[in-house]
């Protein structure tokens, strides 16, 4: 059955704009090309995105010549503003953008939970205001919040865990309680970085790849044929709990202390450091353990430390290998980007020796800020799905 005239237009529509979105300002005659449309039809679906406010001409392309220009459209791109949170244990980042993912404002600071549930809550809700109030956003459409912890994929919430602190939890109600007309989402932050590196990182060339996020903690996330997986209860990936012989205990419920996170987190790598007698000052908010990774890396005299490193990290690869070959493995967190392609190598070496599965071990190209762009994106792409998904202009 052909579908009817109002629904070829907003295929027509949808399609355009999604065209708009992924290559930036577009001429009709590139909208044409691009579409498989023609003229008429081109020229009817800019002007009902133009009258819609959605799209709007933002320039001219072309030599000069006689007559005008070819005229350049793009969508507007403070139809909407955006928030986008990375919480950590120890604090948040937060930045606001427009439609098209422009970076408006940014800020970030740490906040002690010590100090409270309310108050921690309450600071955090404010440096969410502050950085909209310094963009120019009189509200925000979408708010996407990377977190550490398991995100119920029934209720999308953050699940309970003794593991994390409560105001983690309280702070999207509050979100949502002072900003009312926002669509506030959460996500695991490690599933965050994976989205962020497939679009403009290291994975941007795979299909199917799996992200080891090494920082505070230890995670992965599992991106199979483009989709992110979630897993029945939200907590593929969750690596750090991955049985490790010899860690002295197995992990429990609740504590991770006996599996891959005591080989791999953040104090494991500070404290194999040390045993190797190596020593650097955290500058610019860096993690202590990114700080030695790196110090290591740049000195070239540590790398009996990134032998043991690799050797460690090797194993929570060599199981996720041996489980999904996945093909593709990218080592993200600070720490993983710290290293660089200097411990990328050496996983990748003890990988070719554990697992008769070729992988591909790369360094991520965009560290600890994965969290925040994958926030970005995935709010960004929520606003406009809603946007221009609505209605039959």
């Amino acid at each position: 059955m052909p579908a009817s005239p109002s629904t070829a237009r907003a295929i027509n529509d949808r399609l355009a704009l999604r065209l708009l979105q992924q290559e930036g300002p577009l001429t009709a005659a590139q909208l044409k090309q691009l579409t498989g449309l023609s003229r008429p039809s081109v020229a009817d679906l800019v002007e009902r995105l133009t009258a819609a406010g959605l799209v709007q001409v933002v320039g001219e392309a072309g030599e000069q010549r006689r007559g005008p220009n070819a005229r350049l459209y793009g969508i507007v791109a403070d139809r909407a503003h955006l928030a986008a949170l990375d919480v950590r244990t120890e604090g948040v980042a937060v930045v606001v953008s427009d439609l098209v993912g422009r970076v408006l404002a940014e800020d970030s600071a740490p906040i002690a939970g010590e100090s409270g549930t309310e108050p921690a809550v309450e600071q955090a809700v404010a440096l969410v205001e502050r950085a909209a109030e310094e963009a120019g956003a009189k509200e925000l459409h979408t708010v996407g919040i990377g977190a550490p912890g398991l995100i119920d994929p029934a209720t999308g919430e953050l699940r309970d865990t003794a593991a994390l602190p409560e105001w983690h939890r309280r702070l999207v109600a509050a979100l949502q309680q002072r900003l009312p007309d926002a669509r506030v989402s959460v996500e695991n932050e490690t599933n965050l970085a994976a989205l962020a590196e497939q679009r403009d990182g290291a994975a941007r060339d795979r299909d199917t790849f799996v992200l080891l996020w090494l920082g505070h903690g230890t995670g992965a996330a599992v991106v199979l044929d483009g989709t992110l997986r979630r897993g029945a209860s939200g907590g593929t990936g969750e690596i750090g709990f991955l049985p490790v012989p010899g860690t002295g205990a197995l992990p429990a419920a609740t504590d991770c202390s006996g599996g891959f996170h005591a080989l791999a987190g953040s104090q494991a790598v500070a404290d194999l450091a040390a045993e190797h007698g190596l020593t650097a000052t955290p500058t610019g908010g860096e993690p202590r353990a990114a700080a030695l990774v790196r110090a290591a890396v740049r000195l070239g005299t540590a790398g009996a430390f990134l032998d043991a490193l690799a050797d460690r990290v090797a194993i929570g690869v060599a199981s996720v290998v041996a489980v999904l070959d996945p093909g593709c493995v990218v080592l993200g967190g600070e720490v993983g980007r710290a290293g660089g392609d200097a411990l990328a190598g050496r996983v990748e070496e003890r990988l070719r020796r554990l697992s008769p599965l070729p992988t591909e071990v790369r360094a991520s190209a965009l560290g600890g800020e994965a969290v925040l762009r994958g926030a970005v994106l995935t709010a960004r792409e929520r606003a406009q799905e809603e946007l221009f998904g609505a209605g039959e202009w």
